[in-house]
């Protein structure tokens, strides 16, 4: 039991929380790039993806390990973007903090989904067991790639439409 669910309600719970992350993520950095704030999508977004990296920390009670350290810099980018867009309003500095910081964490939501793909989806599974293969590597690369991207891309039109 995880906060008096199952742990397959509480993954099931955890798992949508992400996938409303990483939906809600895709469009908020879509308005970063069109250089404006869809009204909404930032709040859910930051809200799910928190929650995300919250009840992450609750499957892995026993050491300190790699889904730890993920959750951590997600939960320290999170918070920057929280202060950027609530605490400043995105003034000054503020709004490509906010871009760039939003635009990471969901990097790291996609990089566990990665992850979980790997280890769960049945065709994917046997590519790399280990997760140390190159077709596991060539999908976590693509990924950085066009995240850094977006990264850079989102901080530049958000700020140039201040």
């Amino acid at each position: 039991m995880i906060l008096g669910m199952s742990v397959s309600t509480f993954t099931l719970v955890h798992v949508l929380l992400s996938l409303i992350g990483i939906f809600t993520g895709l469009v908020a950095v879509y308005g970063f790039l069109k250089g404006r704030l869809l009204a909404g999508w930032n709040g859910v977004f930051l809200v799910t993806t928190i929650a995300t990296s919250v009840t992450g920390f609750l499957f892995h009670s026993a050491q300190f390990g790699p889904p730890h350290f993920v959750g951590i810099v997600s939960l320290v980018l999170l918070g920057f973007s929280v202060a950027a867009l609530y605490a400043f309003n995105l003034a000054g500095p503020w709004r490509w903090i906010y871009a760039a910081t939003a635009t990471l964490a969901l990097y790291l939501n996609v990089f566990v989904g990665v992850v979980q793909a790997f280890q769960k989806v049945s065709f994917l599974q046997p590519l790399a067991p280990t997760q140390s293969e190159p077709p596991f590597a060539i999908a976590q690369g693509i990924v950085l790639v066009i995240f850094l991207a977006l990264t850079v891309l989102a901080s530049k039109r958000l700020r140039a439409f201040a």
